[in-house]
């Protein structure tokens, strides 16, 4: 257990406390810090308070944080396409058919379950037992690169890049039907589905989410396109590309339920991601091939 006393100055009175704290504790996430708050290892002047309080001069808070639990997800020595490493983070060429963490159904064969073998101890744990080291994921049948953070300051820097929308991920997919345009923005808010609790859908009630896309090739029946993401929303690409009469090719939630192609799901890569690096402050950008499946579909759907 860590404890931490802070005693509030004249420079912040007034400041909501869970804001106060994550400018004074900056290796926690406001979120962290909220729930932190609401198990009640928060105290001013010996009393618990709620994340709203408005802290004053002189108020004397004490901040507990819990050591962390000990996971029991297993190590499994399973090979990882690494693309970039150092003490803060990996950079993972994820395969096809792998989940990025445990959940139900999917408890072993992870790439948490890789990265725990092939990292042992060192890897942030903001985003619980089951998912350390993970700022951000991409579906189980979707390709391609995903930053791993190694440390809890690494993963809070590259979380307030994704927050603000700052950090560059380009996919490359394929899709259903021709494009008159070259490219385009789709927005439109994404929440879960009000019938189907596995399905992501456009709603009033939805998080804000934009994507971008650019039409690299046209292939008779269906197209290459490129999609820039400004928000990360679940399943945004597929739910966006649906909408304006594009679903992906092999995607059968949000498109066609038969494919002319045997296809595990959509084809689609996560190909480029860049970012500010959270120690040396550079920017940084990696790229990856795409698949061999998705490379022999381009070329037999270019001669047909």
């Amino acid at each position: 257990m860590k404890i931490n006393n802070i005693v509030v100055s004249e420079d912040d009175d007034l400041i909501r406390i869970d804001k106060y704290l994550s400018l004074s504790a900056p290796e926690l996430t406001r979120n962290r810090i909220q729930g932190l708050i609401s198990d009640g290892n928060v105290s001013v002047n010996g009393k618990s308070v709620k994340a709203n309080y408005k802290v004053r001069e002189n108020d004397k808070i004490e901040l507990l944080i819990p050591d962390a639990v000990p996971t029991d997800i297993p190590a499994e020595d399973i090979p990882l396409d690494i693309v970039y490493e150092d003490d803060d983070i990996l950079i993972v060429n994820k395969p096809k058919g792998m989940v990025v963490h445990p959940a139900p159904g999917h408890y072993t064969g992870t790439l948490v379950n890789a990265l725990m073998y092939h990292c042992k101890d060192k890897l942030s744990g903001i985003n619980g037992e089951l998912r350390p080291g993970i700022v951000h994921r991409i579906d189980m049948d979707t390709t391609g690169l995903l930053v791993v953070c190694k440390n809890d300051y690494a993963h809070n820097f590259i979380a307030e890049q994704l927050k603000e929308h700052s950090i560059t991920r380009k996919y490359q997919a394929i899709v259903y039907n021709s494009f008159n345009d070259t490219e385009g923005t789709i927005e439109g808010n994404i929440g879960r589905h009000p019938n189907d609790r596995k399905r992501m859908t456009i709603t009033p009630n939805g998080k804000p989410a934009i994507t971008h896309y650019k039409v690299l090739q046209n292939l008779g029946k269906y197209a290459l396109v490129e999609c820039q993401l400004e928000t990360g929303r679940t399943h945004q690409i597929r739910v966006h590309m649906s909408s304006v009469n594009h679903p992906l090719l092999g995607d059968e939630v949000y498109g066609p339920r038969s494919c002319p192609f045997k296809l595990q799901g959509q084809v689609l890569h996560a190909k480029t991601i860049g970012f500010i690096h959270p120690t040396t402050k550079e920017y940084m950008e990696f790229d990856s091939e795409l698949p061999d499946y998705f490379m022999k579909l381009i070329e037999h759907l270019s001669n047909t």
